[in-house]
């Protein structure tokens, strides 16, 4: 386990130098990994788990579309696709990738199938974290651990298929075996972390909603609308307000921060810009520290959890959230951010 210095604090991490493929196939080679649930992060993590090797099969609800997505992608039925309650049978490394929904309304048929020395995997704490409200308590006779990717199956995916990996982070919540770290180690270099950090289940809950809720979704959107309307109402047109607000920080800004951070990103922007961006950073911070920390606050009591669960749970879920999603893609920001796109010089 490397020890890396980050801004002056000093963490364990594993790099997969260290925690290599081949040792990683050695820890698994007697499990049958069944990869329960083929939609956000199933196809990204199943795919990598076969491509490099290990045995593995999916389990999904048929008659879905993704069902019909894991016949595309090569798995077969019978062979290496199953029904949900075959998978968990026959699986000796569970990882459970359905939505926090769907674990909880699986869960008695999952825990049905959870015998002795089996391993129980999540890629997100919500359900452990949150139990008095999702009732998912596995029997005290199998290791429990998560690997969680930070990003999309998408990107665990791609950047897989380009040699490179995606952070995770893994945690241990009950090691029956002796051997659950062994096991959730091996599992996230097997579906291709670039390297991993420690946590708990509820550090990764509590981190994973607020940052999906601030910086990485909610926040960001917020904050591209308001600047949007802003120079709309200001009379500016909506090319000019969107490239100003979107297209310069996907497209040129964010690279340069991906590539060698903040500080880099402002030397190789104009003085004037530079000025500006330090001048007033400390006050958006200081404007959204008491949103952040609210935010903070109803993710630890479980209020967001009894959101999500109470929302989730209705059958007609997906349909209204269809019409909250539609509501935003044909708003003028983002019918201007389709036209935009489709001025982007195309590759070379």
């Amino acid at each position: 386990m490397a020890q890396i210095n980050f801004g002056g604090v000093v963490e364990n991490v594993v790099m997969r130098e260290e925690f290599t493929l081949t040792r990683a196939k050695e820890v698994l080679k007697n499990e049958k990994i069944a990869v329960i649930g083929y939609g956000v992060q199933g196809p990204g993590q199943a795919l990598n788990l076969r491509d490099n090797g290990f045995d593995v099969i999916v389990g999904q609800r048929k008659g879905t579309p993704t069902w019909d997505k894991a016949l595309s992608d090569g798995w077969k039925e019978g062979e290496s696709l199953f029904d949900l309650e075959t998978a968990c049978e026959k699986g000796t490394v569970l990882m459970n990738l359905l939505s926090d929904a769907g674990q909880i309304h699986t869960w008695e048929m999952v825990k049905k199938h959870l015998t002795p020395g089996k391993a129980l995997y999540f890629s997100h704490g919500f359900g452990i974290a949150f139990s008095d409200k999702t009732g998912i308590v596995p029997p005290t006779d199998v290791d429990v651990f998560l690997v969680a990717p930070k990003g999309s199956g998408t990107s665990l995916r791609s950047l897989f298929l380009e040699g490179c990996g995606l952070n995770s982070s893994f945690a241990v919540e009950q090691d029956a075996t002796g051997n659950a770290r062994e096991r959730a180690l091996a599992i996230g270099i097997a579906i291709g972390s670039g390297y991993l950090f420690e946590t708990t289940f509820q550090k990764e809950a509590y981190s994973d909603l607020t940052g999906e809720r601030g910086v990485l979704m909610g926040a960001i959107a917020g904050i591209f609308e308001a600047q949007y309307n802003v120079l709309r109402q200001r009379g500016h047109s909506p090319s000019e307000a969107f490239n100003e607000t979107v297209e310069e920080l996907t497209q040129s800004l964010m690279p340069l921060i991906a590539d060698k951070g903040m500080d880099w990103m402002y030397a190789n922007c104009s003085t004037t810009a530079q000025r500006g961006a330090l001048d007033w950073k400390d006050k958006f911070r200081d404007a959204t520290t008491p949103v952040l920390n609210d935010l903070y606050d109803s993710v630890a009591s479980g209020k967001e959890a009894e959101i999500v669960i109470e929302a989730n749970s209705k059958p007609d879920y997906r349909v209204k959230l269809e019409v909250e999603l539609e509501t935003l893609r044909q708003s003028e920001l983002w019918q201007t951010g389709v036209e935009v796109r489709k001025l982007r010089p195309s590759k070379a």
